[in-house]
């Protein structure tokens, strides 16, 4: 039995295609959608193969980062909770509660601060706690956050070896023509601080470490109404734009994202790929971080400092 733990924190997907529909019900709760946008997010997911790879990847990230603190220190159990979908937030903290667990390092799987990213899962993280206690009687396990990685060296290094992997197999020909485009999740213009600000300097360490001089941060995956300001440009947008000028391919680094799950596999892969062969220009898209090895010791170097101290104080 251990006191203390690491909580790893996740958006959540669904695993299997009769779970699509009730996790798009979580995930828009108190949210006044049309019933055939829902469908139409449905057929986002059927078409990447009826499921979301979300639970498995972040579930390899934990293994990976269990072994890592297993082998170097310290050995402290790894959990794994979701905002959205199961194994959901609650039904983690209360089996921590279980097993002893007093103090959790929660690491939220979102590279840059906001209120749209880190501040919902902070509250999501409040409210089960909440609910945990009201059911045991007691106090849940307390979670303190670790502290930004937006630019720590491994996270930097991983996705610039996920971008050269890609880079490389642009011919030669075009590799300088070709456009790097660095992608993030559009959320609403009024919680762009300090999101953009760490989105732009994550963009430029990468960029620095592959020794692209030339590359934009645009964003993907908007879900909120036309009359409401949202941060762009759009990826699909640009990608016309280019071109329009003669660009001969983009090279897309969803920089804003640790993992290939829906907002990857069809906003990406899909849309945007369409938009590329239509404009007849050629299409290459970095992996995520997924479960790259740098990824996994940043992780564990994260969840050591805020063992030691170096922590966000939490709920």
């Amino acid at each position: 039995m251990t006191e203390q733990a690491v909580l790893m924190i996740g958006f959540g997907g669904p695993t299997r295609s009769d779970e699509i529909r009730p996790f798009l019900d979580n995930v828009l709760r108190g949210r006044r959608v049309p019933r055939e946008r829902i469908e139409e997010v449905a057929h986002h997911y059927e078409l990447i193969g009826g499921r979301s790879p979300f639970n498995e990847l972040t579930f390899r990230q934990a293994e990976g980062l269990r072994r890592l603190l297993e082998k170097e220190g310290p050995p402290v159990p790894v959990y794994v909770g979701m905002r959205n979908w199961h194994p959901l937030l609650a039904e983690v903290l209360e089996r921590m509660a279980g097993d002893g667990v007093r103090r959790a390092v929660g690491v939220i799987l979102a590279p840059h601060q906001g209120e749209a990213s880190w501040g919902r899962y902070q509250e999501a993280v409040r409210e089960a706690r909440i609910s945990v206690e009201e059911k045991l009687g007691r106090p849940a396990p307390t979670v303190d956050y670790c502290e930004p990685w937006f630019v720590h060296p491994d996270f930097v290094e991983a996705v610039a070896d996920r971008v050269r992997r890609q880079w490389n197999r642009i011919p030669s020909r075009n590799r300088l023509r070709t456009r790097l485009l660095f992608t993030a999740h559009s959320v609403p213009s009024r919680f762009d601080i300090p999101y953009v600000d760490q989105l732009r300097k994550s963009c430029r360490a990468v960029a620095s470490a592959l020794e692209i001089p030339d590359w934009d941060l645009v964003y993907q995956s908007r879900s909120g109404g036309r009359r409401d300001p949202w941060l762009e440009p759009d990826v699909c947008d640009v990608i016309e734009s280019l071109g329009k000028k003669k660009c001969p391919g983009v090279l897309l680094a969803p920089i804003g994202f640790v993992c290939d799950h829906v907002e990857v596999l069809y906003d990406l892969d899909v849309e945007a790929r369409e938009v590329a062969a239509r404009c007849k220009m050629e299409f290459y898209r970095a992996q995520t971080v997924n479960d790259h090895p740098r990824f996994i010791r940043m992780l564990a170097d994260v969840v050591r400092r805020a063992l030691g101290g170096g922590v966000s104080r939490g709920g």
